[in-house]
């Protein structure tokens, strides 16, 4: 023996250094524990044992209140800014349009239209467009469908289908969806009754973007990362196309133009609100809470697959969940939760609603901000729920 100290190898190294970077935490807070690190490497095949020290580390700097501009719209440029460079994917503005509109049958008391249009200049879509009868303008709503991990129909879920895009399948399928968990309504259809312009477009990988299969969707945002795009960037630069579109009609009051949704279509729905000025006003049902309240073992993000549709990486390291929400006020926006809903801890919700209301409260409005959470209810849009909404709509714009 020399009286050397040993000669460490490249990975006892790396093991070390890893080890005494977890022990002592962020700059040396020293908030993990020794035993954390024995055994556990992985919770449920799928959460890494220090999954809490990571959290710990999410400080969300970003944040209004938090952030160096104290200027509340110097902010709002400022952290639309950050989520935009996390989509992974081009502003797409200068992409014309070119709508191509086919006239299908009538509703009740209104007009059913089929649009296909240039949300990016890769994709062209086909959606639902109904217009009440009348002259117009009218007010108008971006109607954004959910997951559900459904995927053969997508709009359909909130617009009844027609033929000749249908012939019977889709609407036997949307009719047992709409039964499941709306009640039975289709929510696109009753707006229009009620006086609004109405787009639905399908997201890619449901209806005539798909089916993708729930086992495929991890590897198509993977695929997607890899082509140097992402899967929710893509989706959240063609709902804000989607916005502007609408915004645009001569039909519509641009004005007066709201984003609503139910489960991801609530996440599209404020998401719209926080990066697209043609939104006043944004509803969303059954999708809000804060990150780390989120992913806790057992939820059902951590399961991956569904997750990739609402994920921008990297973003967390910036902003909270309702921390993005927050980029729309102090415009009219509307958050309705069940208190039974599984996707979502109470103490989630509860963090993000106090979030919200600290960030309205400071701009004065207060008033423009309403978070509900409807006991013995449970993830679903029931006409109840439905109802408020529209009322609340009819109040906003």
């Amino acid at each position: 023996m020399t009286g050397r100290e040993p000669r460490l190898d490249r990975r006892t190294f790396v093991a070390g250094a890893a080890t005494a970077a977890f022990l002592t935490g962020p700059a040396g807070t020293g908030t993990a524990r020794a035993e954390d690190l024995v055994g556990g490497d992985l919770i449920g095949g799928n959460l890494p044992g220090f999954h809490q020290a990571l959290k710990d580390e999410l400080r969300f700097p970003l944040a209004w209140g938090t952030a160096p501009p104290r200027d509340f719209r110097a902010w709002r440029r400022t952290a639309r800014a950050k989520v935009e460079e996390h989509l992974l994917v081009d502003d797409q503005r200068g992409t014309p349009y070119d709508p191509e509109f086919t006239d299908g049958p009538d509703g009740d008391g209104y007009r059913r239209k089929s649009v296909t249009l240039s949300l990016t200049r890769h994709t062209r879509v086909r959606g639902s467009l109904l217009v009440p009868h009348g002259a117009g303008p009218f007010p108008a709503v971006l109607l954004l469908h959910d997951h559900g991990a459904k995927f053969d129909i997508g709009k359909e879920k909130l617009v009844r289908p027609w033929a000749p895009w249908d012939d019977g399948t889709r609407l036997a399928s949307a009719q047992a969806w709409a039964d499941k968990l709306l009640s039975g309504r289709f929510v696109g259809d009753e707006l229009a009754r009620r006086g609004y312009a109405v787009l639905c477009l399908d997201a890619l990988g449901w209806g005539d973007r798909g089916p993708v299969a729930y086992e495929q969707q991890q590897a198509l945002a993977a695929n997607l990362y890899n082509l140097g795009s992402s899967l929710a960037g893509l989706m959240a630069r063609e709902d804000v196309r989607a916005a502007g579109f609408l915004a645009g009609l001569d039909l519509v009051d641009a004005r007066r133009v709201a984003a609503v949704g139910f489960s991801m279509g609530a996440y599209r729905a404020w998401q719209t609100a926080a990066l697209s000025d043609d939104i006043a006003a944004a509803a969303g049902v059954c999708w809000m809470t804060g990150l780390k309240e989120m992913m806790v073992p057992g939820n059902n993000t951590l399961r991956g697959q569904s997750a990739y549709c609402m994920l921008h990486p990297g973003l967390a390291r910036y902003l909270d969940i309702p921390d993005v929400a927050s980029i729309a006020a102090p415009r009219p926006m509307f958050f309705l939760d069940g208190e039974q809903d599984t996707l979502f801890t109470p103490d989630g919700v509860a963090t993000a609603y106090a979030k919200l209301r600290a960030v309205w409260d400071s701009r004065r409005a207060g008033h423009r901000l309403r978070t509900e959470i409807w006991p013995d209810v449970g993830h679903v849009f029931t006409a109840p729920m439905q109802d408020e909404v529209f009322a609340w709509l009819d109040s906003v714009l």
